[in-house]
């Protein structure tokens, strides 16, 4: 016979289990996306602000800067790599890439310092990244520097061809949602 201590703690513990057992399980059979992959509606562009000067080093010692961008729209993700979002939030960029270059600029920024270089090149070669990817500096990693307030991963920004910022997004923002704020940029400079 068990002893009544042990026969309670199990019966706890299967009425905590069943609820999110049957919860994580949908009634209907349907596979469903992740929350984050939906899309929301498209968010307000704020006003732009003032150019944005940053210069980087690229992995293959290439420069990523304002002059290395400029004349384009230019989506700058910031990611790192231990983190699993990062890593499609780099996917999404390349997908951008291979939709519409020549149309716009893309780059990584990975907040992570020089001495996780190693970690940064396998990242890229493992993820076959087509675009410029550059190690932030120390300002860059705290939140400071050009893009303040910005060291939270994955994070998006997208410069006007002048270099301003004209769209930040803190998350995981989908290949998709880009597009849709890239055509909401252009048809404001269309006007």
């Amino acid at each position: 016979m068990r002893p009544p201590a042990l026969v309670l703690a199990r019966a706890l513990l299967a009425s905590f289990a069943l609820p999110f057992t049957l919860g994580c399980a949908g009634g209907d059979g349907a596979t469903r996306e992740p929350a984050s992959a939906e899309r929301p509606p498209a968010p307000a562009l704020p006003a732009r602000g003032p150019v944005r000067t940053f210069s980087y080093e690229t992995l293959d010692g290439r420069e990523l800067s304002t002059a290395t961008l400029a004349g384009r729209l230019s989506v700058i993700g910031f990611v790192a790599t231990y983190d699993v979002a990062s890593q499609a939030e780099a996917r999404f960029l390349a997908g951008l890439v291979r939709d519409h270059t020549p149309r716009i600029n893309a780059a990584l920024l990975v907040l992570e310092a020089e001495e996780n270089r190693p970690l940064v090149e396998a990242f890229v070669s493992a993820l076959k990244l087509p675009y410029p990817v550059a190690l932030a500096d120390a300002a860059t990693i705290a939140g400071e520097g050009p893009f303040s307030g910005l060291h939270h991963v994955p994070s998006v920004v997208i410069l006007d061809a002048e270099g301003r910022e004209a769209f930040r997004h803190v998350g995981l923002i989908t290949q998709e949602a880009l597009e849709e704020v890239l055509r909401g940029i252009e048809r404001e400079g269309a006007r």
